[in-house]
């Protein structure tokens, strides 16, 4: 049996809805999604009291919808996509490239409609910056942003409310930030809702500034949160109703689970509710990809999002519409307008070959499928309906529409696209691969080097859960969320099962000192000088025994090269440690390790030893403070020298002949 994590939480649960037409409904306010009946018969009282619960909840929240005329076109499509993903940033040039993300969203997604660009977390908190700071410190970020933009994607910004003391972000900062970037508002970093503050900051930048939250938006809130996350939205057996889109046509949540390995659910109630998705493939470094089936079923929808969205946010929406009977598991959602009908629909269960929808006011149209999935067929009913379907794969999504026209029943089959049936539902793999350490031989330890005989060693890891494991690997696969405290943030294990042969490595941190004479003997300068010494002053450091900080693990291997060695492996540093060997220079820093891995979307490297700083605003926060041998921290190589920091030097090794 499965661990209790693996099945959806009470608060993700659907709500019941009561038939009793003479009961109260408040109780739906706080729903995700409302649960429907598995009886079909039932469905139109069901349809009865989402109608009423409709209208008596906005009644109750005085509902006021004027932020939703600015909104032209919905953005069905989200990525979160990191500043430091592969796709949007080439680590061998220091570039960034939107136009090959823009370009691998077309080709594999069919697109997206908006992006959440993502940069602090889980590296905020390893110094003094705050969120916002990994932004600012870009200086090219805001033309990658309009480069974006003109691409035909809305740019959204993370943010964290709950940051407090001097971690805490100001009104006017947050309001330059926005002004500076030039993005389209803000998605909130685990809250539901924003507060009136935030709104009128972000109506004092442009009222038509979206703020996002995430989960369960509050009724109340709708007016001004014209868009939400859905975050582990678990449905009914029978696809039931987003209660915030039910409430608002024009609000769109965006369906994600990010660990699952499947995503068919989210793309179903998506697809259902004239919704959208949210496509999170690298979750703060670690992979977590879409399937070719997932993403084939996107790319079919992609079209009729961006062609009919006026369909999908009509108030002519019905639910569980038109359902052919006989224990089918083929449900849809018909949406009406200017005279043209369009269902939305999905095949829960097996193979298909037979009817989709029964529709008793079928006369006088026109008929289409619209994503490719199936060559449609149409024929009458004894009752004078039409019966509409035709063969539709397991889990598979179709839409039909009905065009008034003097032809009254004749299918109109559309070419099957070349990847349907959607090919494999395996999961993507991709493995974090370490970069081989450079040999840097020496026939005896340097001055001011420890010796360390080499062998066969098991080595107990310890390192920090979060959501970004510690070589690449997803710690909470297909789980639900998990619960905050020991299982999200606590302690992993890993046994490390090394062969290491003889070397040596410094006992101190290289000094400030010895690194401004290999400045002034090789005149070296990083390609990206961002925040490179940020702390000496007119070239030089303010206490040159201190270990350098301030450089990234390129400046790091310069160095090393030319005295002739290398930086230390993690499990070099830490058989090292173990033994006694290593001392530490003051203020106490982490040190890079020889340890870079690349899975082709994100690079890091492994901290060891621990830091005198700790910023303790937040368990989301960086691990600072002195840390025992064991313990090894994944730093997130991010772009533009904004992996530069006050608290992270390193140390040199030998391979010893």
């Amino acid at each position: 049996m499965k661990p209790p994590f693996y099945a959806p939480r009470p608060l993700d649960l659907p709500t019941e809805v009561p038939l009793d037409p003479n009961t109260s409904l408040e109780g739906l306010d706080e729903a995700k999604i409302f649960a429907a009946p598995d009886d079909p018969t039932q469905w139109p009282a069901w349809r009865s009291q989402l109608q009423r619960w409709r209208r008596d909840a906005r009644d109750r929240v005085g509902y006021a919808d004027q932020r939703y005329a600015a909104l032209a076109q919905p953005d069905f499509v989200l990525a979160l996509a990191n500043l430091w993903d592969g796709t949007l940033y080439d680590a061998r040039t220091e570039a960034f490239t939107p136009e090959a993300f823009v370009e691998q969203a077309q080709r594999e997604f069919g697109g997206f409609d908006g992006v959440i660009l993502w940069s602090a977390y889980p590296v905020v908190g390893i110094d003094e910056r705050r969120q916002l700071d990994f932004y600012l410190q870009i200086p090219e970020l805001p033309g990658v942003i309009a480069a974006l933009k003109e691409r035909g994607l809305h740019v959204y910004l993370p943010y964290y409310p709950w940051a407090t003391g001097a971690d805490a972000v100001s009104t006017d900062e947050l309001a330059a930030c926005l002004r500076h970037l030039d993005v389209d508002g803000l998605f909130l970093d685990t809250v539901k809702e924003g507060n009136r503050e935030l709104r009128e900051l972000l109506d004092s930048v442009s009222p038509v500034l979206v703020m996002g939250g995430e989960s369960r938006v509050p009724l109340a809130r709708i007016e001004d949160h014209q868009m939400s996350w859905a975050q582990w939205f678990a449905d009914s057996t029978v696809p039931g109703v987003l209660r915030a889109k039910w409430f608002e046509r024009r609000h769109v949540l965006h369906h994600t689970r990010r660990w699952h390995r499947n995503h068919r659910d989210e793309l179903h109630s998506a697809w259902l509710n004239g919704s959208g998705l949210l496509v999170w493939e690298n979750v703060f470094g670690v992979w977590v990809g879409w399937n070719e089936a997932d993403k084939a079923m996107l790319r079919s929808m992609r079209p009729v999002q961006r062609e009919r969205s006026t369909w999908l946010t009509s108030e002519a929406w019905t639910p569980l519409a038109d359902h052919p009977g006989s224990g089918s598991k083929v449900y849809a959602s018909r949406w009406a307008h200017d005279g043209t009908l369009l269902w939305t629909i999905v095949n829960t269960g097996g193979p298909v070959d037979g009817d989709w929808l029964h529709v008793s006011d079928g006369d006088g149209f026109e008929w289409a499928e619209l994503t490719g999935s199936s060559e449609l067929t149409v024929r009458p009913l004894a009752d004078g309906g039409v019966a509409v379907g035709g063969k539709l794969a397991e889990g598979a999504v179709a839409a039909v529409l009905a065009t008034p026209g003097t032809i009254v029943l004749r299918g109109a089959p559309r070419s099957h696209p070349a990847d349907w049936p959607p090919p494999t539902a395996s999961f993507p793999m991709r493995i974090a691969v370490r970069r081989p350490t450079r040999f840097a031989r020496a026939a005896e330890p340097p001055a001011g080097f420890a010796a360390v005989a080499g062998g066969s060693f098991d080595l107990d890891v310890a390192y920090r859960l979060r959501e970004t494991g510690l070589y690449g690997e997803a710690p909470f696969v297909d789980e639900w969320k998990p619960p905050l405290g020991s299982r999200l943030h606590g302690l992993g294990r890993a046994v490390r099962s090394v062969e290491l042969g003889d070397f040596a490595i410094s006992a101190l941190e290289v000094s400030s000192d010895a690194f401004q004479r290999f400045l002034e003997a090789t005149g070296y300068r990083p390609k990206r000088p961002e925040r490179f010494l940020d702390d000496w002053s007119d070239g030089r450091p303010s206490d040159p025994s201190a270990p350098v900080t301030h450089v990234d693990l390129e400046d790091a291997r310069a160095y090393a090269e030319w005295r002739g060695w290398r930086l230390p492996s993690e499990d070099e540093w830490q058989l090292a440690a173990e033994r006694g060997l290593l001392g530490r220079r003051e203020p106490l820093v982490w040190n890079l390790t020889e340890s870079e891995h690349d899975d082709g979307r994100t690079r890091f490297v492994l901290l060891k030893g621990g830091s005198a700083f700790r910023n303790e605003t937040s368990e989301w926060y960086f691990d600072g403070g002195p840390k025992p041998p064991e313990f090894a921290a994944k730093l997130l190589l991010l772009p533009a020298g904004t992996s530069r920091s006050a608290h992270v030097g390193f140390r040199c090794a030998v391979d010893l002949t």
